[in-house]
């Protein structure tokens, strides 16, 4: 592909017209040139390395080196965030700017990368600290609460002493094993519980885990225990992630080594905590009140721990987003590095890209700015190349345009300079959506909030908005327009919250009441002069009237909008020098639309012209008379006659229609096939350069010590002639067309469905809040009635926003994109191309990662 001669075009009409460049680079300014064009936005780097992986590109151990800056960085943001109460980050606006091109930039991130070492060393000697006194202090919380826990359980035993003796002493012939042990052991070591020294053992458990620990133990020791529990009220904190746990204290009273050391096991095996408890209540006592010093203790510890923590992330805080930044920035620049080549004989760095022709000279200007801040005397040498590659597309938008944009490239991006459908869609994307949408006062609420979003742009970009509301203030301008033309719209159907407006003097007027017979309007004489007349307001026929009204309305709006986007195809045609496809395709594809469905378009604007009461036949029904001109070709039948010599003209019509199908079929194939074969006759000829490769400038080898000059690049090879591939494509494209004529023009019903739908809702929605208020009796009240008539305003005027607007307009957006993206793109949209992706920091600095 080519690029075009020299002829400037509006950036939205056409892509920008692009230039491969080409770079050498010396060694010494390549990180400050690379910069510079970073900060430009204006350059898109080739890969000339393709066949090296990552790992043997020569500047992979720098950007190591940055990626675990990048982590420290990251770990330094997660601590801050995670302090309580947080420190403020200082703004990046707010911070002095860190060298990062100049001969000392080298040597800072040398210094930052030492200082980020420094810092993560620091930060990780204290949060091992606080990490092992966090855990420590949770080791002697839970002790505390087990001292504290089991001292009320011996207590408890004391106080039934005289009851559980009494209970051994019924016993009898020991059914229960445990007081059979203790019986015959007699007096042991340990806490007297009832009378008999039973050793226990005490400690913590998961609260959610003690069920199942209580069942264990007493299938395992098939009874033979005594077990008492208590929840701690209080949760543990993991020191490390944070977690909050509950547990409950237990203390477990057996006989004998063997279930001793079953009852750990099982206890360990649970997650369980075991503590060492003396018998004694003085030194239980004692070992409570060495705990509570030891905890406050580690408590003042931790105090100063944490606070010494809190001063180093604030240092950090003071120039992190500073650090970020240049780090972010350095690793774009290495990586766009490994992109270039090395030249052995220059013992330069060979770059090149894609730039905007227009912006050749301003990147001239950076490469100088480049070299002189790196304070060298070679500046880069830039060659402006020939090439037949497809260059990237590239729109210049504004933040007017960007929105509109947007939606052309969601469906796919252009071919390098064809007709952008993009500068369309700023007026027929608000007016088709309008045409769903119309309503006078749902349109000025979206007005509204468009341009509250426009008039404070600045504020709202600044305040850090959700990913939600993000989407809608990108697509303000769109909201804006929508809303301006949805107040058009809503005169033209004479539609306000669903209501109507008397402007000007209706063309009817009601009789004199009767209640015995229908009323029928009569006319006045006058003609209303713009939009629906507000009469038809709540008659009986009203939606049978705007039903069919818009409805054909309708078709006509497709109609038009697909004939718009089918001219469309004729400066394609003529900038890419495609004359046949004007004759081979396009003019047939206009015959075939306009013989079959842009017949209706006449006939509709006929129908709506005639008094139909002072003809001798009824009027006839549009859709029948379609359907008859193909069943019965030359035959007018009952219901469809609107016209003297409505035969012939429908006959004639229908032979075009049909001429036109081999006509797109067979003309170009043909003519493709006869150029193939005149070609081959006389042997190859090769394109010179002036015809298919980058004009001449008025820079050349002569300007080489300003740094431009003129190469070639190695085009692309070209695919060979298949006619079998151009008739299969010719039939797919003749196919898709003839079909998609029936089929689009049926698409467009979809403004009369949603209009309709839209009018309806809203009608429905004010009889059953507003209007059902102004209904209530008198008996009820001033009061009452002031009362029930707002509370229903504000449900009503809710329901509005949500339903309406939001629901309603949602809905008409998407539809509104599918007649652009399908109904209109497939008329003469190629989107084959691909975007310019310039290297750029912009996008960098809005990231919120490293």
């Amino acid at each position: 592909m080519a690029a075009s001669q020299g002829t400037s075009y509006p950036s939205l009409f056409r892509s920008e017209e692009m230039s491969l460049v080409q770079l050498y680079i010396p060694s010494e300014v390549a990180h400050d040139t690379i910069y510079e064009l970073a900060e430009m936005g204006d350059f898109q780097f080739k890969d000339l390395n393709p066949d090296l992986s990552a790992f043997q590109r020569p500047f992979t151990p720098r950007l190591r080196r940055l990626a675990e800056m990048a982590r420290r960085l990251r770990l330094f943001k997660s601590s801050i965030a995670s302090l309580d109460p947080p420190i403020g980050v200082t703004p990046l606006a707010s911070i002095p700017p860190f060298p990062s091109v100049g001969p000392r930039a080298q040597s800072a991130f040398d210094d930052l990368d030492e200082k980020l070492k420094e810092h993560e060393r620091r930060l990780a000697e204290m949060n091992r600290s606080w990490e092992e006194l966090g855990k420590r202090k949770s080791e002697l919380e839970e002790k505390k609460w087990v001292l504290r826990e089991t001292a009320g359980f011996f207590n408890e035993a004391e106080h039934r002493h005289t009851e559980i003796r009494s209970s051994f002493e019924d016993a009898g012939d020991g059914t229960t094993p445990l007081l059979e042990a203790a019986a015959e052991y007699g007096n042991l070591p340990g806490e007297s519980l009832a009378g008999f020294d039973l050793e226990f053992v005490a400690g913590t458990i998961d609260r959610t885990r003690m069920p199942t620990f209580e069942r264990i133990l007493w299938r395992v020791l098939r009874g033979n225990l005594y077990m008492n529990y208590s929840e701690i009220e209080e949760p543990f904190v993991d020191p490390v992630t944070g977690d909050k746990t509950f547990k409950d204290v237990f203390i477990i009273f057996a006989h004998g080594d063997e279930l001793l050391a079953k009852i750990r096991k099982v206890a360990e095996s649970m997650g369980g905590t075991l503590y060492t408890i003396d018998s004694q209540p003085d030194k239980r006592a004692d070992a409570l009140r060495e705990t509570q010093t030891r905890l406050e203790d580690v408590d003042a510890v931790l105090y100063n721990v944490g606070q010494t923590r809190r001063v180093e992330l604030g240092k950090i805080a003071e120039s992190l987003e500073s650090w970020r930044d240049a780090v972010r920035k350095e690793e774009e620049v290495y990586k766009t590095l490994n992109l270039l080549s090395y030249d052995q004989g220059r013992k330069t760095l060979v770059a090149e890209g894609w730039v905007p022709t227009r912006d050749i000279t301003s990147i001239q200007l950076g490469l100088r700015r480049a070299t002189e801040t790196a304070g060298t005397s070679v500046p880069p040498i830039l060659s402006e190349l020939r090439t037949h590659q497809m260059p990237p597309t590239f729109h210049r938008t504004s933040a007017f345009t960007e929105g509109f944009q947007s939606i052309i490239d969601a469906y796919g991006m252009a071919t390098y300079q064809e007709v952008n459908p993009g500068l369309f869609t700023v007026i027929t994307f608000p007016f088709l959506f309008a045409v769903m949408f119309g309503d006078i006062g749902h349109g000025f609420l979206t007005l509204l909030a468009g341009g509250t979003m426009v008039l404070f742009d600045r504020k709202l970009a600044r305040a850090g908005l959700g990913e939600i509301f993000e989407i809608f203030f990108f697509g303000r301008y769109i909201i804006l327009l929508m809303g301006a033309f949805s107040i058009f719209t809503g005169f033209m159907y004479n539609d306000i919250f669903s209501k109507s407006l008397h402007i000007w003097h209706s063309g009817w007027e009601w009789p004199a009441h009767n209640t015995t017979v229908a009323l029928t309007a009569e006319s006045t004489g006058h003609i209303y002069p713009f939009g629906l007349d507000p009469n038809w307001h709540g008659s009986d026929n009203a939606l049978v009237f705007t039903n069919s009204y818009k409805m054909k309305m309708s078709i006509i709006i497709g109609i038009v909008h697909m004939t718009f986007c089918l001219f469309l195809q004729i400066p394609n045609h003529l900038h890419f020098k495609k004359p046949l496809n004007i004759y081979a395709e396009f003019i047939p594809q206009l015959l075939y639309l306009w013989s079959i469905f842009g017949y209706l378009i006449p006939c509709i604007v006929y129908k709506w012209c005639v008094d139909w009461s002072t003809k001798d036949f009824p009027a006839p029904g549009l859709l029948n008379m379609l359907i008859y001109m193909f069943l019965k070709p030359g035959t007018i039948m009952e219901g469809t006659r609107l016209y003297s010599g409505q035969a012939f003209v429908q006959v004639v019509l229908l032979l075009i229609a049909l001429i036109t199908v081999p006509w797109m079929l067979c003309l170009k194939p043909y003519k493709l096939w006869k150029e193939h074969q005149k070609i081959t006759a006389q042997g190859y000829q090769g394109l010179s350069a002036n015809d298919n490769g980058r004009p001449s400038t008025s820079t050349d080898l002569e300007d080489e010590e300003e740094g431009v000059g003129q190469a070639v690049a190695v085009d692309e090879d070209e695919h060979p002639f298949e006619m079998g591939d151009i008739i299969i494509h010719q039939v797919i494209h003749t196919i898709e067309f003839c079909l998609g004529g029936v089929s689009n023009t049926a698409s467009y019903l979809r403004l009369w469905a949603l209009s309709l739908a839209h009018a309806q809702l809203s009608e429905v929605l004010y009889d059953m809040t507003i209007s059902n208020a102004f209904k209530q009796p008198e008996e009820s009240g001033l009061i009452n009635g002031v009362i029930w008539t707002v509370l229903m305003f504000a449900v009503w005027f809710t329901l509005t926003i949500c339903i309406l607007c939001v629901m309603e307009g949602l809905s008409a957006f998407l539809h509104a994109m599918r007649l652009h993206w399908v109904e209109g793109a497939s008329k003469h949209y190629m989107a084959g191309g691909y975007a310019f992706t310039p290297l750029t920091f912009a996008g960098i600095n809005e990231d919120g990662e490293v």
